[in-house]
């Protein structure tokens, strides 16, 4: 079986030790151990493996080409151990890390200037993010949560709501003047749309009771929400964004309202987390505060809004 050919750990940690000091003195030291103890665990690990690890030159030991390979091998594994170990210990305490998966706008825009809040009352968790903005399977990732926008299925997972959105119509006041006066006019202008939300231009039509044939001359897709409201403010055309996703300095850089009419998103955002994690400390703490963050953030929005159920 493949455990017997698994040299015992202490000859590892033995080894690992007197490699990167290449001195049998030295990793004794390190290890409280005699050197003598170092010594009959390299030798009991070569006579494992059936080769040599070190020779001796000059009163020194020196690792062998095999045994800089290996050693190389052997740190990187008890150091994916180390984090191993720590992060399950984590999972049954209020310490350690989360490692979060988010949509990079709804990052930006939402959670980060809220997490302040959150180390204060958790100031020894530490939410790690990287960007996920479909859905993934966390067996083979390393994030433990994700922020999700869509409908609430994931498989082998929990998703628990955090609220919904208005999108609303937004562009350079300096661009359109005065010149949207019925909701067709948007068309005279380039419309800018997410490619991750291909029909929100459409159903903002049929809110606006335009024909079902309408189609804009001119539109210029953007994969997040953060690029076309820069492109907004930056006078390439007429956005449909989540009203909460406009940052102050937009609205101060000459961006309005181009059009009064603003409908609700048809999804909304989730905390999605597998099944299996529910016992871990860290995402307890973090899935108690967002919950609550989200419900007094869903106040200030239109009922419509609110998040469906």
């Amino acid at each position: 079986m493949l455990r017997n050919r698994i040299p015992p750990m202490a000859a590892l940690i033995a080894f690992e030790a007197a490699a990167r000091h290449e001195s049998f003195t030295l990793a004794a030291r390190e290890l409280f151990l005699t050197e003598s103890a170092i010594s009959r665990q390299i030798n009991a690990l070569e006579s494992n493996l059936n080769i040599r690890l070190f020779v001796r030159v000059k009163q020194r030991v020196v690792l062998t080409r095999a045994g800089r390979l290996y050693s190389e091998q052997i740190r990187a594994s008890l150091r994916a151990i180390e984090r191993d170990t720590l992060s399950i210990s984590a999972h049954g305490s209020g310490d350690g890390s989360l490692e979060l998966a988010v949509l990079p706008t709804f990052a930006l825009e939402w959670l980060i200037p809220r997490l302040p809040g959150f180390y204060e009352k958790h100031p020894q968790i530490r939410v790690n993010m990287g960007v996920r903005s479909n859905p993934f399977s966390f067996n083979e990732e390393h994030f433990e949560a994700a922020i999700h926008h869509g409908k609430p299925v994931w498989p082998w997972a929990t998703s628990e709501l955090l609220f919904g959105e208005e999108m609303v119509v937004i562009a350079r006041k300096d661009l359109i003047g005065n010149s949207i006066r019925k909701a067709s006019d948007l068309l005279k202008f380039p419309l800018l749309f997410s490619t991750t939300r291909q029909e929100s231009w459409r159903q903002w039509f049929d809110a606006a009771k335009l024909p079902q044939d309408t189609v804009p001359e001119r539109s210029v897709g953007f994969e997040q929400h953060s690029m076309m409201i820069r492109a907004a403010e930056s006078g390439l055309g007429i956005a449909l964004v989540p009203e909460f996703f406009v940052p102050k300095t937009a609205w101060d850089n000459g961006v309005v309202r181009a059009h009064p009419l603003s409908i609700p998103a048809e999804d909304s955002y989730y905390l999605v987390y597998p099944n299996n994690m529910r016992h871990s400390g860290p995402l307890e703490a973090f899935r108690a505060w967002i919950l609550d963050e989200a419900q007094r953030f869903a106040q200030t929005l239109p009922p419509r809004s609110q998040g469906i159920s």
